[in-house]
């Protein structure tokens, strides 16, 4: 059943667990993800990479909500790292009723106002807004430590953002990053608890790719409600694919895309569990 993604992070919240957004760039994606919520008993969100909607346009956005409205257990669609207002509007005019308003690249202020005029806009149709305050990168090698800890969210102005903004959910930047962790992950989760102690909206922790089970279950317990899934799921789709065509056979096209389903299906329906969010 298709739900509004406000309501998935309010069950959430009363529960105790997180919800995992899964990117999805296609329809074997697709169908991983909400197999692997109807196994695990899971909410879940199908989220789209601000290039895929542009690329594949409303096939892929069509192919997620009726695969959410289908859905045996609660779906939500998400757009996902969007800084284009003319981009956003077009997936509202799409049905598409959940974004991400990334103006994480912009100085404070500016990232504010962007934001604040984003979520006028979506509130006004029914949507919702996740924001950003903070920048993720895609590794933190090469950063200086003064560089490092500018990009981190500020517990001070993230109060003040998401009152001014209005948005309904921030993702925040405690040391995650997008892509593969370079080294062991360190997330600072004084900051997160920080973070938790002045602002009310529920918190988004992107690069959930490769941290470990107590860092998950601590960032759990410090308010994050919603993690980001990327990388693995990607890995999962491309390592099955690369096995099918390296066999002696030449296996059936249908095979191949049936083989790569299961293989992302197991990897999400573990991170659910991991996350708590599963109820079987």
């Amino acid at each position: 059943m298709i739900t509004n993604t406000v309501a998935l992070l309010g069950m959430a919240e009363r529960g105790g667990f997180a919800i995992g957004a899964f990117n999805v760039y296609n329809l074997e994606g697709t169908l991983a993800v909400v197999g692997a919520a109807e196994e695990a008993a899971s909410p879940a969100i199908l989220q789209i990479m601000a290039e895929s909607i542009s690329r594949e346009g409303r096939p892929l956005a069509s192919t997620c909500l009726e695969a959410a409205s289908s859905a045996s257990v609660p779906i939500a669609v998400h757009l996902d790292h969007s800084s284009s207002r003319d981009e956003i509007e077009r997936w509202l005019e799409s049905g598409l009723k959940s974004v991400m308003a990334d103006g994480s690249h912009l100085e404070f202020e500016a990232n504010m106002e962007f934001t604040r005029d984003i979520a006028e806009m979506v509130h006004y149709n029914d949507g919702v807004v996740e924001a950003e305050l903070g920048r993720l990168t895609g590794a933190e090698d090469g950063l200086t430590v003064p560089e490092y800890e500018a990009k981190l969210t500020d517990p001070t102005q993230a109060g003040d953002f998401v009152a001014h903004t209005g948005a309904d959910a921030l993702a925040v930047c405690i040391g995650n990053v997008h892509g593969r962790y370079r080294s062991e992950p360190r997330l600072d989760f004084e900051r997160l608890e920080a973070i938790r102690d002045v602002v009310s909206a529920p918190l988004v922790l992107h690069g959930a790719s490769g941290l470990d089970e107590d860092l998950v279950r601590r960032s759990i317990e410090l308010g994050v409600r919603k993690f980001n899934v990327n990388t693995e799921v990607r890995a999962a789709y491309i390592d099955s694919l690369a096995e099918s065509f390296s066999a002696t056979e030449s296996p059936e096209l249908v095979v191949v895309m049936e083989r790569a389903v299961d293989a992302m299906q197991s990897l999400v329906a573990a991170k659910m569990r991991l996350f708590g969010s599963a109820s079987d």
